[in-house]
């Protein structure tokens, strides 16, 4: 089968730096092409074939989403990044959207199609993107790419770590979440001052969550405000009876808990929650 080629010129990471990565927007532009091909390489293209690319700066990872059997869109908020890949991706026209992905209708692009995302993620917004990945699950069926080593690493920790935390118990419920390599910050312009990392999330099919889901939020979030004590004392807040807080559990600490025992955590107060309401 001949392999699919599309339209665009394929300006190189290293030698073109036309566009100038802006400080206040969290731009750290990759310039290798090898672990840009890997990134690509990490989504399965498999029960959908849209994908959209966040923050896609030069392209430098576009191109080679470009070469999937995939409709490849990019979400960009820096007007400069825009007007660069509008004039290099001839390919991507009609498909480049001038938008913030943390602000943006994504209906309006997708409408109730499955589509995957993935990108290089400002640090800075990375963790809110997440938390919007997971409002738009039923949507969302895998999602990958580069955050910050510290952040990537907590995702996909599980209990009994110390930086096991909120992300890794909300991401875990709903996606299979592995950490897949650190990149160094050299082959960053300019180089950030720390590792990033590269993780894949893969969504649980057929998963019932088995609790009310903003209480299952609340409950999460709650205990790892207060991550040293135990559930006993940190979920105070949402005035539990002494006879519900003397149950086992609550005796242990949030990051002792995997997610399914936040989930049977949360159907133990689901009465109490639901009658103090």
């Amino acid at each position: 089968m001949k392999k699919y080629k599309p339209t665009f010129n394929k300006p190189s990471a290293k030698d073109d730096q036309s566009v100038r990565a802006k400080k206040h927007l969290g731009q750290h532009f990759l310039t290798d092409e090898n672990i840009a091909s890997k990134i690509a390489d990490t989504l399965g293209y498999e029960a959908y074939n849209k994908v959209l690319e966040i923050g896609p700066g030069m392209g430098v990872l576009t191109k080679y989403l470009l070469e999937k059997k995939a409709e490849v869109h990019v979400i960009e908020i820096d007007t400069e990044s825009v007007e660069y890949l509008e004039s290099n991706y001839l390919h991507l026209r009609g498909r480049i959207h001038e938008k913030d992905f943390l602000k943006h209708d994504l209906s309006e692009i997708f409408g109730e199609d499955q589509f995957a995302v993935i990108g290089n993620f400002p640090y800075n917004i990375s963790t809110q993107i997440v938390f919007k990945v997971l409002q738009l699950r039923d949507q969302i069926p895998e999602f990958s790419g580069m955050f910050q080593k510290e952040v990537a690493k907590r995702i996909c920790e599980k209990e009994g770590n110390k930086t096991y935390g909120i992300l890794s118990v909300l991401v875990q419920a709903f996606y299979e979440a592995e950490y897949l390599f650190t990149v160094p910050p050299t082959v960053f312009n300019p180089p950030p001052k720390v590792d990033s990392g590269v993780l894949r999330l893969k969504r649980k099919e057929n998963f019932n969550l088995e609790c009310n889901e903003k209480l299952f939020f609340t409950v999460v979030k709650t205990a790892f405000n207060q991550r040293r004590k135990t559930l006993r004392n940190s979920l105070k807040s949402l005035n539990l009876p002494d006879n519900l807080r003397e149950d086992a559990i609550f005796g242990s600490r949030p990051e002792q808990l995997g997610f399914q025992q936040f989930i049977e955590l949360t159907q133990k107060i689901e009465p109490y929650a639901i009658s103090n309401n």
